[in-house]
């Protein structure tokens, strides 16, 4: 068992009492439940798989009782939660997929449920997905990342900028959210918009701050370090431990151009806010699965188990999800489960592989370069959209293709192009196009914003012809 470096007095004042107090203002339990991990991550493999059956069989009866889709669903398969004896039982239960979700979503609800909040994924799927999420389940993600946080001697309370795109971060900044920041050390760089004099900006700010830990796409962190190198302004002075990335697949040249341009280590991160923190990098190079909340399982195309090594679709069962339940939930990525322990001596299991998704960026008419969940995001909120594609054609022209029911009005589709000219610009025309399916790309993979446009002085995008494939 390691031992980290001991935080500043500040950090652990944070650590240990403001952010506390602060989780514990908002019902949520994540101080105690991390406590509890840093335990159970040194359990051997049987011990986790113990706590994850008992859990699971907890969860199971609760939904059966309280949940209206489940209550028909067992009734319909004839499955009972008494007679789960293994987590190779779960099998019995047929996949959740999103349109499951989409056209059923109050009906996962539990009766007991408490605080639940409504949620989106971010839509790079090119299925946006909007859900609820109740304070046990935030709270189990808190705690996940908190734990791993903590993995690379950096803690809460530590300077960390983050580079995100999320309405829910970007458009809440209000009074009390910034003294939360200020208190906690955080500041947010928006990764939507990454003009070269924004990006100056960043630069500058990040030299400013000093930041211990960065957090954010690994696309954007990218572009600060390319942007910085042109401009001969050196990041690997400032004090960074560590780059934690996430949101997108991780590729080795990202790795290590961000690990050169900061001079430090990229932690890997996988999840979402559907799915949860599934897991994460350790300084040993592991990508841990946090199996005391989630149950990961690799599929091949006809919904049966692959060995450890043997790639497939990740399929995750959150334990933590009573409010409202996902099991049995294809994320849509694809992965491999990992073969061999890893050398840090946690019994947490790993994720050998990860194939997921990514997004390209787009470059406004003005060569501003933005990120694609720039543009996701105008389109992921509106109901009727069941999926989509985004492609930038030139800096003149953009297509958004759309399948949609019921169909669009006219207001809407005037909307969506009001939005999408507000980021790349007044002159560029915007073709909405509602189509019956979305094709694959050649490669029977999926892209849902594709630029043909080539971002001036840029570092290859993934899936380029310049970059690697995707």
């Amino acid at each position: 068992m390691r031992t980290a470096p001991r935080p500043g007095a500040y950090t652990r004042c944070v650590a240990r009492w403001l952010f506390p107090l602060h989780e514990w203002f908002k019902g949520h339990h994540s101080a105690r439940l991390l406590r509890r991990l840093e335990r159970s991550q040194w359990w051997s493999a049987q011990q986790l798989q113990q706590w994850q059956l008992a859990r699971l069989r907890a969860l199971l009866r609760h939904a059966g009782d309280h949940v209206p889709y489940y209550r028909a669903l067992f009734a319909r398969c004839g499955f009972d939660p008494e007679q789960v004896r293994q987590l190779a039982d779960l099998s019995r239960l047929p996949l959740l997929r999103k349109l499951d979700i989409a056209s059923a979503r109050d009906s996962f609800k539990s009766a007991r449920a408490v605080g639940l909040r409504p949620f989106a994924t971010g839509g790079s799927s090119g299925e946006p997905l909007q859900f609820f999420l109740g304070r046990r389940r935030i709270s189990h993600d808190i705690a996940a990342k908190w734990r791993a946080t903590r993995w690379w001697g950096v803690d809460i309370g530590d300077r960390e900028a983050v580079l995100w795109g999320s309405p829910i971060e970007l458009h809440a900044q209000d009074r009390v959210r910034r003294l939360r920041d200020a208190l906690l050390r955080t500041t947010l760089l928006p990764a939507f918009s990454m003009s070269p004099a924004r990006l100056d900006g960043y630069v500058q700010q990040l030299r400013r701050w000093r930041p211990r830990m960065l957090f954010g796409y690994p696309s954007a962190l990218c572009r600060i370090a390319s942007h910085a190198g042109a401009r001969d302004l050196p990041l690997d002075g400032l004090g960074v431990k560590v780059a934690f990335v996430t949101a997108e697949r991780l590729y080795d040249e990202q790795r290590a151009q961000i690990a050169a341009a900061f001079g430090c280590p990229v932690a890997n991160g996988y999840g979402g806010r559907d799915a949860g923190f599934i897991a994460h990098e350790c300084p040993d190079g592991g990508m841990h699965i946090t199996a005391e909340d989630v149950i990961v399982e690799i599929l091949d195309g006809q919904g049966q188990p692959l060995p450890p090594g043997a790639t497939g679709e990740i399929v995750v069962t959150h334990l933590a999800t009573q409010d409202y339940p996902f099991i049995r939930y294809a994320t849509g990525d694809v992965g491999a489960l990992g073969t061999q322990p890893c050398t840090c001596g946690r019994g947490l299991p790993l994720l050998q592989k990860i194939e997921g998704r990514s997004t390209d960026f787009l470059t406004a008419h003005d060569g501003t370069v933005m990120h694609g969940l720039a543009l996701v995001y105008i389109v992921r909120e509106l109901p009727q959209v069941r999926s989509f594609k985004i492609i930038q054609e030139s800096l003149l022209r953009t297509r958004v293709l759309l399948v949609c029911l019921p169909r669009l009005d006219d207001a809407t589709r005037t909307a969506i192009v009001s939005g999408f000219q507000a980021r790349l610009g007044a002159q560029v025309d915007i073709a909405v196009e509602e189509v019956e399916e979305i094709a694959a790309e050649a490669s029977g993979k999926y892209r849902y914003v594709v630029s043909k446009v080539a971002p001036a002085g840029s570092l290859p995008l993934p899936g380029s012809p310049a970059g690697g494939q995707r």
